[in-house]
């Protein structure tokens, strides 16, 4: 998956019964859970604004 021009690793968590998404190529962790496709890119887009955010104040 594609979020803002990053890319994205989705898995099925069968314990959850959830989606997660991993964000790729990136200097740390951002993940996120969802339910479905469009929780997914909903979910996604915050998490990658929320890293880049936090990336963007520590000066990384």
């Amino acid at each position: 998956m594609e979020i803002n021009n990053y890319r994205a690793l989705i898995q099925y968590d069968p314990e959850i019964e959830m989606f997660r998404g991993e964000f790729m190529g990136l200097n740390g962790s951002a993940d996120f859970y969802a339910s479905d496709i469009e929780g997914l890119k909903e979910e996604g887009a915050i998490s990658l604004k929320v890293f880049l955010q936090m990336c963007k104040e520590e000066g990384a």
